[in-house]
């Protein structure tokens, strides 16, 4: 049986359990930023698996299909691909098959270690005439040279030599798991297998996106005793059949270099020279000097990233493996990619940038990396402008309407409350503008490209408004907000709330870049075309905007007509009927009062500094009972509040959630992949939920404390040129400004100077 073993630095998996192999291949997943791979066996393995390697960027827009079109439906749903196998290697010892599934091992352990960003397995081969032979296996995705791959792959003979055979190969026949139709989504290109170097390029259908793998090998603890040259499958299958001898107590050593190149950063007709000439190099500069290298860049991400806690190895271990998927599935270093909520990790929700980016991601890059790798989130959305635009025309309104599902800026998500309704996800845009600019205390981007985006946007909503003449208020129908159990209601408060600050922000960013530089101010307003007419709708609106409330309960109401649904708690379903969206029909669901994630909780929280504690208790106090949780970006906004009105216990335990949500498995659903996206959530629920962190008046703001059950804790934070170290424990915070100039900070109500 397999277990998974509580570790500080590292995932382990003791045991092998056929029945939890996908789990355990979705947590040992890796990446770096530019490809990743699911924890996948290098040699055969012919029970129940996922394979998975997928290159960023590189997706298949497999066509929409529904019943009964609709107008302004998008043409496609977009799916990340399953790539060019290019980790296998076929291993045989005295002629049997190494295969898990179907031969006979011992002593079986596979480890990702996070501190390194490398994977090692290990077990005991046992022949069929009783002799053992010890495997390990171990590889790294460079995060140095984002383009290479390193395998080693070790056979000790314990008990007698034998012969080996190493078949190191590139696969190209390879398919998504989510194909509607089991339909190949690539094509041969071209392949060549040499004694000394084999490439394989493959060209996406459609998409035309071309990928090209190279490898080449070194043995050491034996010679070669043969090396043949492999080509099968129309050529779609290269590699090396390499014969070798192994003798008893002495090891020999199969290492794979790598190198994977797409036409996104080089000419198609060249990445297949360029992918063997890079592989020869690696090898060339051998394991240990590729794997210092990469190491390095990872000790760099620790340094400015890393929380520790003392006392609960369960919330260490949960953290750190949060913060390592992130940075293993964006790198930042290309605008043009983002962040899908599986990351490099599993087919599901198709590899594409959702809300959840600005919602949640945003924060987490800008408190532990660069600023630029934050601003290149919010590049993206200004690149995909005018497909936003696009976007809205289909729909039939003016303005911007950001997709709530995207590869390009095209829409691609294809289903109707979601494409048609989900509009808030524009709201999530223009608050992640804000929060880089307050954070960062650069106005750049805000004025010479933001300002764009909120102009656009805010058209969307004067067109998406309705004027209701009998009350003199806007009102916006016809939404799904962030709790998709409700769908196709009327005056979702978030949606609301969230559109009134939009129109407003933009309206006073306007007024702020007059007065700042008129120059950018003039050209934005003719590059733009604002009329004072059209920026004075956007404050009429704002002002006039209708925010449904229930004044006896001092609660904001979820949407008009919630308070008519059975008001019954989570606490009164039966064990049986959670998760609902496992057991429940959709009609059930639409008509009780759960819900999925927090919604009026998700405002208090964007708009925090405008709603006094005794606000955020009451609606807490109200919404939480009723929410199931069922989506992984809940927990975390509970967290954040839940610290911040003094639920102490209950904050921590939506933190261990957060945190744990994969790696414990709490939704039943971590076999087709990692919720990388809400990961960013977990790191939020330390730093702004027990840390207490905010930006008031431009300023640095912490007002931590620590959970009952840990010793210490620590985080740093990059801000504006500076990383600082808090460290919370039972009797003191300390404040440590470990680089950059000297810098003022709040601690609750004192006012400290860091230097």
């Amino acid at each position: 049986m397999s277990k998974l073993v509580s570790d500080s630095w590292k995932i382990i998996q003791e045991g092998f359990s056929a029945e939890k192999n996908r789990f355990f291949e979705s947590i040992m997943a890796s990446g770096n930023g530019r490809m990743g791979l699911r924890g996948n066996h290098e040699e055969d393995y012919t029970g129940d698996t996922l394979k998975g390697t997928y290159i960023a960027g590189v997706y298949y827009p497999d066509k929409t299909r529904v019943g009964w079109w609709k107008i302004g439906y998008p043409e496609y749903f977009a799916k990340v691909l399953n790539a060019i196998d290019f980790i296998g290697i076929k291993v045989g010892i005295n002629g049997e098959n190494v295969d898990l599934a179907t031969c006979c091992f011992t002593n079986y352990k596979r480890e990702l270690d996070m501190k390194e960003s490398i994977l090692r397995r290990s077990f005991t081969f046992v022949g069929k005439d009783g002799s053992e032979y010890e495997i390990k296996t171990e590889r790294f995705l460079s995060y140095a040279d984002c383009d290479l791959a390193v395998i080693k792959y070790s056979v000790t003979g314990l008990s007698e030599e034998a012969d080996v055979v190493f078949t190191p190969f590139l696969n190209g026949d390879v398919k998504n798991e989510d194909a509607n139709y089991d339909e190949k989504f690539w094509e041969y290109v071209s392949g060549e297998a040499g004694k000394s170097v084999s490439f394989l390029t493959m060209k996406t259908l459609k998409t035309n996106f071309n990928v090209s793998a190279a490898f080449t090998w070194e043995l050491t603890g034996s010679d070669a005793l043969e090396n043949e040259a492999i080509s099968r499958n129309g050529g779609e299958f290269v590699g090396n059949r390499v014969r070798a001898k192994v003798r008893k107590n002495a090891t020999v050593t199969l290492t794979k270099y790598i190198s994977v190149i797409s036409d996104r950063y080089y000419e198609a007709d060249k990445i297949s020279n360029i992918a063997c000439h890079k592989a020869e190099e690696a090898k060339k500069a051998g394991y240990e000097s590729l794997f210092e290298a990469h190491k390095a860049k990872w000790d760099k991400i620790w340094s400015m990233g890393d929380i520790t806690i003392r006392g609960d190895i369960k919330a260490q271990q949960g953290i750190r493996f949060n913060i390592y998927q992130l940075n293993c599935t964006y790198s930042g270093d290309d605008p043009r990619l983002n962040i899908g909520p599986k990351g490099f990790t599993g087919e599901k929700y198709g590899g594409s940038t959702y809300w959840d980016t600005e919602a949640f991601c945003l924060y987490f890059y800008l408190g532990t990396r660069e600023p630029q790798i934050a601003r290149n989130l919010l590049e993206y959305r200004y690149d995909h402008l005018e497909k936003a635009k696009e976007n809205s025309k289909k729909l039939g309104t003016q303005g911007a309407l950001y997709p709530m599902v995207t590869m390009n800026g095209e829409e691609c998500h294809n289903e109707w409350e979601i494409t048609f309704e989900e509009i808030h996800r524009n709201c999530a845009i223009t608050n992640a503008i804000k929060v880089y600019t307050e954070y960062t205390g650069d106005t750049s981007y805000l004025y010479q490209k933001g300002i764009d985006v909120l102009v656009e946007t805010s058209r969307y909503w004067v067109s998406r408004v309705t004027f209701n003449s009998k009350k003199n208020i806007y009102m916006i129908l016809g939404v799904t907000g962030p709790n998709e159990y409700e769908n196709n209601v009327n005056n979702n408060w978030y949606t609301n709330r969230m559109v009134k600050w939009s129109l407003q922000y933009t309206a006073d960013t306007l007024e702020n870049m007059e007065k700042a530089d008129k120059k950018l101010y003039q050209e934005a307003v003719d590059r733009l075309r604002l009329t004072e007419d059209e920026v004075d709708s956007f404050r009429k609106i704002s002002q006039n905007m209708y925010l449904p409330e229930d004044k006896e309960l001092g609660i904001f109401l979820q949407q008009d007509g919630y308070l008519d649904k059975e008001q019954t708690l989570v606490s009164d379903l039966k064990p049986e009927d959670l998760p609902l969206n496992q057991n429940w029909s959709w009609d059930r669901i639409l008509r009780s009062c759960y819900i999925k994630q927090a919604d009026v909780l998700q405002g208090l929280w964007f708009l925090n500094e405008e709603y006094p504690l005794d606000v955020k208790k009451r609606n807490f106090e109200f919404y939480e009972p009723r929410t199931v949780h069922e989506s992984s970006l809940s927990p975390c906004v509970h967290a954040i509040l839940a610290a911040e009105i003094g639920l102490e216990d209950k904050a921590y335990e939506f933190y261990l959630r957060t945190s744990r949500l994969d790696l414990d498995n709490y939704n039943n659903d971590t076999d087709d992949g990692l919720h990388i996206t809400s990961m960013a959530g977990t790191w939020m629920s330390i730093v702004h939920g027990f840390g207490g962190m905010r930006i008031k008046n431009g300023e640095l703001y912490l007002a931590p404390f620590i959970p009952e059950c840990w010793e210490e804790y620590s985080f740093r934070l990059v801000f504006r040129g500076r990383i600082i170290k808090i460290t919370v424990n039972k009797k003191e915070t300390i404040l440590l400004l470990e680089k950059g100039d000297p810098l003022e900070i709040l601690l609750f109500t004192e006012r400290i100077l860091l230097k």
